[in-house]
C-alpha cells in the first residue's frame, strides 16, 4: 500500500497544480477500449498508467483491492488464486476495473448483478482540486453514484475494493435456437427470471436464426463430455461454435447436444478472440486471405482483442467502423433490428440482458410512467443490442447514418453506450441526460477544470471530416497499406505476449 500511496500523492500533486492554474486535462491511463478519436500529441494529462495492480484479495470478506488500471484478464487470475471470481467481468480481457467504473461495463451475469460499478464497494478518488477522498454508497453517495458512467469528469480514480463471488470449475452453457427477434427477445427475459442462470446472452445471425445462451456454475461434468475451450489459437471461435451447433436444431433437439461446459475463465474472456465477431472484418480487408480454420489460426496473434484494438486505431479504418452498444426496451428489440438491418446491414448482433437503473446516471437506462398524473417514473429492465461492423464508405453518409441511429434509439426510449463515437448536438445530449444534477456534482466536487461528458464522447463533425479529407490523401488510405500499418504498430506493442502466456488460459486439470 506504501507505493500506492506514492503514487497517488503524486497523482493529487499535478491535478492540484492544474486547478490552481485553471487549465484543463485528461487522464493518460496506457490503454483504451474506446473506439472514439484519440487526443492528439501535447495534450495536457496526468498519467495513472502505474496504477495497475491487484492490492490484496480477502478470502473471508470476500473482496478485492484492486487499482484502476488491472486489467480484467489480471483480475480475474488475482482472485481465482482464493477461489473467487468479480460478479460482473467485462468479455475483453484489457477492460480495466477502472474503465468498467467510469464507463459502462454490462456482461451476461448484468442482469442479476447490475453494471460493474454496483459490484464495488467503495472507490478512492482524486477530486479537480487535489484532494484525495472515498466514495460509497454510505460515504458521498452522490459522487460514487456520479461518477459511474460519467467518463472520468468528476474526478480520477485510484482505487476500488471489489465484491467477490466463489467461482465454480465450469460454466455449463446451453444455446437456445429462436427462429424470430421477437422471439429471442422474448426468450432473453424468460431466461433472466430462471434462478438457476448465473449468465444469459444472445447472438442474432439473422432474423431466424438466434441463439439464447443460459450459463450455470457447477464444479461437475459428465464423464463423457470433453472441456470445450475457446483461447488457444487451434479451438474455434465462439460465435462460429455457437452458429455452427445451433444451425441445424429444433425444439425436438435434446439440450445435451446444445451444452458445453466451458472453464469459468474461458467463458468469461470467450469473445476475447476475433472480438466477438469484429475479428471477421480483418478478413475483408484483406480480401485475398481465405477466412477458413487455417488461416484463423495461422494469424491467431491478431485475432485477440488487445491487438485488434491496437491495429483498428493504427490504420485509420475505426472512422468508418459502426462500434454502438445501445439499449432499448424489450418489446421494441424486433423494431429495431429491423432498422439496424434496412440501414446497416450488419450481422450478427448482440443480446445482452441488463438490471434495471435509476436516473439521474449517464448508464443506459430505460424508464416508465407508473401513475395516472405521470409523475412516478420507475426503470425497467432493458436488453442490450450490440451493433459492430462496417458502416458506409463515404464520410458523410456515415455521419448520417449514425446520428439516424442515435435518433432512433431516442424514439424507442433507449439509450447508447458513451464509450463509442457520439454525434449528439450538446443541446440533443442534454436532452438525454440530466445537466443540472451533473453541473451540481461538477461544481460540489471541484470538477469544473476537468472536460464535461459531453466534450470527452462528442464527436466533431466538421473536424472529423477534415481528418477524414487528409486521411484519404495519404499512403495509409491506400489499400492495403493502412491494414499492414495496423498490424505493424500492433506487433511493436508486443501484446501478443499478453495472451500467449495468459495464466487464466484451460491447461486441463491443473
Amino acid at each position: 500500500m506504501e507505493r500506492h500511496k506514492q503514487a497517488v500523492t503524486k497523482i493529487a500533486a499535478a491535478v492540484r497544480g492544474y486547478f490552481e492554474r485553471g487549465e484543463s486535462y485528461r487522464i493518460f491511463h496506457g490503454s483504451t477500449n474506446s473506439t472514439r478519436p484519440r487526443p492528439g500529441p501535447g495534450h495536457r494529462a496526468v498519467d495513472i498508467s502505474a496504477l495497475g495492480n491487484v492490492l490484496a484479495v480477502d478470502r473471508g470478506a470476500r473482496t478485492a483491492l484492486v487499482e484502476p488500471n488491472v486489467p480484467m484478464d489480471r483480475l480475474v487470475e488475482a482472485t481465482l488464486r482464493h477461489g473467487l471470481v468479480p460478479p460482473v467481468v467485462m468479455e475483453f480481457p484489457g477492460i480495466t476495473a477502472g474503465g468498467g467504473y467510469a464507463g459502462t461495463a454490462g456482461e451476461s451475469s448484468s442482469f442479476r448483478h447490475g453494471f460493474f460499478d454496483e459490484t464495488i464497494n467503495y472507490v478512492e478518488m482524486v477530486l479537480g482540486n487535489g484532494e484525495v477522498v472515498q466514495a460509497s454508497p454510505r460515504e458521498r453517495s452522490d459522487l460514487f453514484r456520479g461518477a459511474a458512467g460519467a467518463v472520468g469528469t468528476l474526478g480520477v480514480t485510484t482505487l476500488m475494493e471489489l465484491n467477490l463471488i466463489e467461482a465454480r470449475k465450469f460454466v455449463q452453457t446451453t444455446y437456445h435456437r429462436t427462429h424470430s427477434v421477437a422471439e429471442a427477445a422474448a426468450r432473453v427475459r424468460a431466461e433472466t427470471q430462471d434462478p438457476k442462470n448465473d449468465y444469459v446472452d444472445g447472438i442474432l445471425f439473422s432474423k431466424d436464426h438466434g441463439v439464447v445462451i443460459t450459463g450455470r456454475l457447477t464444479d461437475d461434468k459428465p464423464d463423457d463430455r470433453k472441456v470445450q475451450t475457446f483461447s488457444h489459437a487451434q479451438d474455434p471461435w465462439y460465435y462460429l461454435h455457437v452458429e455452427d451447433k445451433t444451425r441445424h436444431t429444433s425444439a425436438d433437439t435434446p439440450l445435451d447436444a446444445v451444452t458445453d461446459y466451458i472453464p469459468l475463465a474461458e467463458y468469461l474472456f470467450r469473445y476475447d478472440r476475433a472480438g466477438f465477431w469484429v475479428g471477421a472484418q480483418g478478413f475483408t480487408y484483406f480480401k485475398y486471405v481465405p477466412f477458413t480454420g487455417f488461416w484463423r489460426w495461422f494469424l491467431d496473434d491478431f485475432m485477440h482483442t488487445r491487438m485488434l484494438y491496437r491495429a483498428l486505431h493504427a490504420s485509420g479504418e475505426s472512422a468508418r467502423f459502426v462500434v454502438q452498444d445501445l439499449a432499448i426496451p424489450y418489446d421494441k428489440a424486433a423494431e429495431f433490428v429491423d432498422y439496424t438491418t434496412d440501414e446497416f446491414g450488419i450481422w450478427p448482433l448482440w443480446l445482452c440482458p441488463l438490471k434495471e437503473t435509476p436516473n439521474p446516471t449517464f448508464h443506459p437506462t430505460c424508464e416508465t410512467e407508473t401513475s395516472e398524473n405521470g409523475n412516478t417514473v420507475v426503470p425497467k429492465p432493458m436488453l442490450n443490442i450490440g451493433v459492430w461492423g462496417w458502416g458506409p464508405e463515404n464520410h458523410d453518409d456515415f455521419i448520417t447514418k449514425n446520428r439516424a441511429l442515435e435518433d432512433k434509439l431516442v424514439q424507442l426510449g433507449g439509450r447508447k453506450w458513451l464509450y463509442a463515437h457520439t454525434y449528439y448536438s450538446e443541446d440533443e445530449f442534454w436532452q438525454v441526460y440530466d445537466k443540472p444534477w451533473y453541473q451540481a456534482l461538477r461544481e460540489k466536487y471541484s470538477a469544473t477544470t476537468l472536460p464535461s461528458v459531453y466534450d470527452k464522447v462528442k464527436i466533431d463533425i466538421e473536424a472529423s471530416r477534415r481528418e477524414r479529407q487528409l486521411w484519404k490523401k495519404s499512403l495509409k488510405s491506400k489499400w492495403p497499406v493502412g491494414g499492414l500499418y495496423g498490424i505493424w504498430r500492433s506487433i511493436l506493442t508486443r501484446d501478443y505476449n499478453l495472451h500467449r502466456h495468459a495464466e487464466w488460459k484451460y491447461k486441463g486439470d491443473e
